[in-house]
C-alpha cells in the first residue's frame, strides 16, 4: 500500500478551504419535539412500573410518525453544523472506495460462485468461474433490482452441478426473504419463488432437483412484519418447477413453537442434517436422515435421532463412510472434535480427534480427509491441520494478529479457501493446498491507507470483581500516554459472539483524525468459550456493563484517553451494553452512540424476533428474570435531572429484528430527563433495516456517527489543518 500522508494533508487542506462558514452547534440545550405521555402503568408481581411512552410500540400511529420527523429534522440541522462533518464524509467514501470480495463456494466439479464489490456499489455482485483458472463472469447484480440498493442479496446457494443459483433476497433491509432461482448458463430466472423465509439455509439435494429451507407460517392479512412475534419454524423441501404450495413438510415441532429448525445435506448428498434450537443460544439436538443415493435421493424421509438432549453444541463437519464428525462442545466447553457411528451415536463410544485445546474452536471443516481447525486464541485467530486420527499436520502461516473467515473446504479437494482480516487490514483471500502446504494469495484489496503507521496490541486489565478482561487498542506508533487522546471504545458482549480484530474504512479514518480505537472483549462473548458466554448472561448480566466501564477506566489509567475524551459506540446487543453503560454511569464517557439497541428489557420479547433471546437476558414474566432486568433496562433506568453525556442513537422504521419502538422510547423518555445541555439525538431509517444496509446509507451512517462523537469528544480539527 501506497503512503498518502503527503496526499491527505493536500486533500485535507483544499476541502477545507472549500467548506462552508459552518456555525458549531449550539450548546444550550436543544428544543426537543415533546412527546405524548399516556397513564400506562405495568404490573410485575406486585411491582407497578409506569409506561407512558408504550403507545409508540404502534408504529403506525400518526402521531408517533410526526414525532419522529421532528426528531430527525433536530438531528439532520444538528448534524449540518458540525464542521469535521465534510471532511468525515468525503474520507470515508474515499476509504471504501476499494475492491471487495468473499471467499468463493467450491462445487466438486471446479466451478467457483463468489460476491464482488468495485468499492461503492450499494450491493455485491455474484460471479461464477467455470475454474480457478477461468475468467469471472457476472451472475447475479442485485445492484439491478433496485435503484436505491434497498433489495439485498441475503444469501445465495449453487446446486451441486452448478446449473442453478438459488438466492434469497429481502426487501427494505428485511429479515423476511424471498428465495428465488436462476439457470447460471443463462443468467435467466426461472418461475421458482418461496417467500416466508426466515432465518433459513438453502440446501440442495444432490440431483439439483430441489432444496430445503426453513419458513413460517404467513402472518395473518394486516399483521405488520416488523413486530409480529415469529413462531413455528418448519423445515421444507422445494422441487423446481413446482409451486410454493405443493412444498413438502420434512420437518416441524408443533410441541416447541419457539424453535429454530433447519436443514443441511452432507456435501456427497447421502444424508440429511435436521438442527433444533430451543431455549438455548448454543445448544442444539441433531437428527439426520438418509437420503440414499445422491443423484437420486429418496424424499419420503424417515427421521433418526442423534442427539436430543439439547445439552451441548452439535455440529456435523462431515462424514467419511459411516463414519460422522463432530464440533461438539459435550464435556468441552471451548469446543473439540469426536468421530462417532451413524448406528451407535452414543457419547460414550465416541473418538476424540481433537481435544479441547487452550484456544476456543471456532470452526471445523474437512478437506481432502483431513480436518482443518479454525481456534481464535483470545479472538486472535490460528490454523490448524489434523488428520482424521488426531495428528496435527501443519499450523498454517497467517500475516498478522486478525481474523480467519468464510472458510471453503471440500472433503473431496485440497483446495481451502479462507479470509483474513485485522483492524488494519481490510479482508485479502488466501488459497492453501493441503497436499503440497503451498498458501498463495488470490485476492489483495488496495485501500488508500497507510498501516505502517499504526500498530494494535492486546492487553489485559481487571474488572470490577478481579476478573482479567482481554482488549484490543490500535493507535499511532509512539503516542504519548497522556491521557488527551480522541478514543472510540466499541463492545457487543452477548450470544457467545467473539469480537475479534476486523477492518473497516472508519478505524483509519479515525486513526489519521488522531484517534485511539479500542476493543474490550468483555463477558458475555465467546473469547473464552461458553464459560465467558455464561459469565455474562442472564442473572450475571451486569458484568457485561462493568467490564466495559473498567476497560474505560484502564485507558484513562494508562494514559491513553480521559473521559470527555471517550467515546462508545454499540450496535444490537452492543446498543443495549451502550445505553445501561449512559443510565448506569452517565459520568464515565463523553458520548455515547446506541445503534439500534435492545433498550426495554422488560418488553422485548413480545415482538418480532424477541422471544429468541431469552435464553440470553430472561423474560419480564419470569419473576427471578425481572428482579435483574429491571436493575439494568436503560428505558426503566433514566433519571430526570441527570446529566447524560451527548448520545447519538439510530433505528430504521423497517427494522424487523430490534424494533424501533426501542429507540422511539428510549429517546423520548431521556431527552425530556436530560439535566445539562448535551445533545440527545434520534435518527430514524427507512428502506434499510438490522444488518443489511446499502453502501450509501452506510457512508452516510457512519459519517453522521463518528462526525457527532468526534465533534463532542473534542476533535475539531482534521489532518493538516489546525484551525477549528
Amino acid at each position: 500500500m501506497k503512503p498518502i500522508h503527503r496526499a491527505l494533508c493536500a486533500f485535507a487542506l483544499l476541502t477545507l478551504l472549500a467548506l462552508p462558514a459552518f456555525a458549531a452547534p449550539a450548546t444550550q440545550m436543544l428544543k426537543y419535539p415533546v412527546a405524548h405521555k399516556d397513564n400506562t402503568v405495568d404490573n410485575y408481581f406486585g411491582t407497578r412500573v409506569p409506561a407512558p411512552y408504550q403507545w409508540m410500540e404502534n408504529l403506525t400511529s400518526p402521531q408517533l410518525h410526526q414525532w419522529v420527523a421532528a426528531e430527525n429534522k433536530i438531528t439532520e440541522d444538528y448534524l449540518a453544523k458540525i464542521p469535521i462533518r465534510g471532511w468525515i464524509d468525503h474520507r470515508l467514501t474515499q476509504l471504501w472506495n476499494y475492491a471487495k470480495e468473499g471467499t468463493p463456494d467450491q462445487l466438486h466439479n471446479g466451478m467457483l460462485f463468489f460476491r464482488h464489490n468495485t468499492g461503492l456499489q450499494n450491493q455485491s455482485v455474484v460471479y461464477v468461474q467455470d475454474s480457478s483458472s477461468a475468467k469471472p463472469r457476472e451472475l447475479l447484480d442485485p445492484n439491478k433490482l433496485s435503484p436505491d440498493g434497498s433489495i439485498a442479496l441475503a444469501a445465495y446457494a449453487p446446486s451441486p452441478d452448478g446449473k442453478y443459483l438459488a438466492y434469497a433476497l429481502s426487501k427494505g433491509g428485511s429479515d423476511w426473504q424471498t428465495i428465488h432461482v436462476l439457470n447460471v448458463a443463462t443468467g435467466k430466472p426461472t418461475s421458482d419463488v418461496v417467500r416466508w423465509v426466515k432465518f433459513s439455509g438453502i440446501s440442495w439435494t444432490h440431483d439439483g432437483k430441489g432444496f430445503f429451507y426453513s419458513r413460517y407460517p404467513e402472518p395473518p392479512s394486516g399483521e405488520s412484519e416488523i413486530s409480529q412475534v415469529v413462531r413455528d419454524q418448519k423445515l421444507y423441501y422445494h422441487a423446481l418447477g413446482t409451486p410454493q404450495s405443493e412444498d413438502k413438510l420434512i420437518y416441524a415441532r408443533h410441541d416447541l413453537p419457539q424453535a429454530n429448525i433447519g436443514g443441511t445435506v452432507s456435501e456427497d448428498g447421502r444424508y440429511l442434517y435436521i438442527y433444533l434450537s430451543n431455549n438455548s443460544i448454543t445448544k442444539n439436538e441433531l437428527y439426520y436422515a438418509n437420503l440414499g443415493t445422491p443423484g437420486h435421493p429418496d424424499l419420503n424421509i424417515h427421521i433418526r435421532p442423534l442427539y436430543t438432549k439439547n445439552n451441548a453444541e452439535y455440529a456435523p463437519i462431515g462424514h467419511i463412510g459411516n463414519t460422522l464428525y463432530l464440533q461438539t462442545t459435550l464435556d468441552a466447553p471451548r469446543g473439540k472434535v469426536v468421530a462417532a457411528k451413524f448406528n451407535d451415536p452414543d457419547p460414550a463410544h465416541w473418538r476424540t480427534v481433537i481435544p479441547q485445546a487452550e484456544g476456543v474452536l471456532a470452526s471445523a471443516s474437512l478437506a481432502d480427509g483431513r480436518i482443518l481447525a479454525n481456534y481464535q486464541d483470545i479472538a486472535v485467530s490460528h490454523l490448524d491441520l489434523y488428520s482424521t486420527s488426531g495428528r496435527l499436520l501443519h499450523t498454517l502461516p497467517l500475516p498478522t494478529l486478525g481474523a480467519v473467515g468464510g472458510i471453503s473446504t471440500r472433503n473431496d479437494s485440497p483446495s481451502v479457501y479462507y479470509g483474513f482480516t485485522s483492524f488494519l487490514y481490510p479482508n485479502s483471500i488466501y488459497h492453501y493446498n493441503v497436499i503440497t502446504g503451498k498458501t498463495t494469495v488470490t485476492f489483495k484489496p488496495k485501500v488508500n491507507f497507510d498501516p505502517s503507521r499504526y500498530v494494535t496490541k492486546q492487553v489485559f486489565y481487571k474488572s470490577k470483581d478481579g476478573t482479567t478482561v482481554p482488549m484490543f487498542i490500535t493507535a499511532k506508533k509512539g503516542i504519548k500516554m497522556d491521557g488527551s487522546h480522541p478514543t472510540i471504545m466499541y463492545g457487543y458482549g452477548g450470544f457467545d459472539i467473539s469480537i475479534t480484530p476486523r477492518f473497516s474504512p472508519t478505524i483509519p479514518m479515525w486513526l489519521e483524525l488522531g484517534g485511539v480505537y479500542a476493543v474490550p472483549n468483555i463477558r458475555g462473548g465467546g473469547e473464552y468459550g461458553e464459560k465467558w458466554h455464561h459469565a455474562g448472561m442472564l442473572g450475571k448480566k451486569q458484568n457485561v456493563f462493568d467490564d466495559f466501564a473498567w476497560a474505560a477506566k484502564y485507558l484513562y489509567k494508562e494514559g491513553y484517553t480521559s473521559p470527555k475524551h471517550l467515546a462508545i459506540q454499540g450496535y444490537s446487543n452492543g446498543g443495549l451494553l451502550t445505553g445501561a453503560s449512559i443510565t448506569e454511569r452517565p459520568h464515565l464517557f463523553g458520548a455515547a452512540y446506541i445503534g439500534h439497541g435492545v433498550l426495554d428489557m422488560l418488553r422485548y420479547q413480545d415482538f418480532s424476533g424477541g422471544s429468541f433471546w431469552v435464553p440470553e437476558y430472561g423474560a419480564s414474566s419470569n419473576k427471578k428474570a425481572f428482579q435483574w432486568l429491571i436493575k439494568y433496562s436503560p428505558l426503566q433506568n433514566i433519571h430526570k435531572g441527570t446529566c447524560y453525556p451527548p448520545t447519538y442513537i439510530t433505528t430504521s422504521w423497517d427494522d424487523d429484528r430490534v424494533v424501533p419502538s426501542h429507540e422511539f422510547k428510549f429517546t423520548a423518555k431521556i431527552q425530556q430527563a436530560q439535566g445539562c445541555s448535551n445533545p440527545i439525538l434520534l435518527r430514524t431509517t427507512g428502506s434499510t433495516s438490522h444488518i443489511y444496509m446499502p453502501t450509501d446509507k452506510e457512508i452516510q451512517q457512519e459519517a453522521d456517527v463518528w462526525s457527532f462523537e468526534a465533534w463532542n469528544i473534542g476533535v475539531k480539527k482534521t489532518p493538516g489543518n489546525t484551525n477549528p
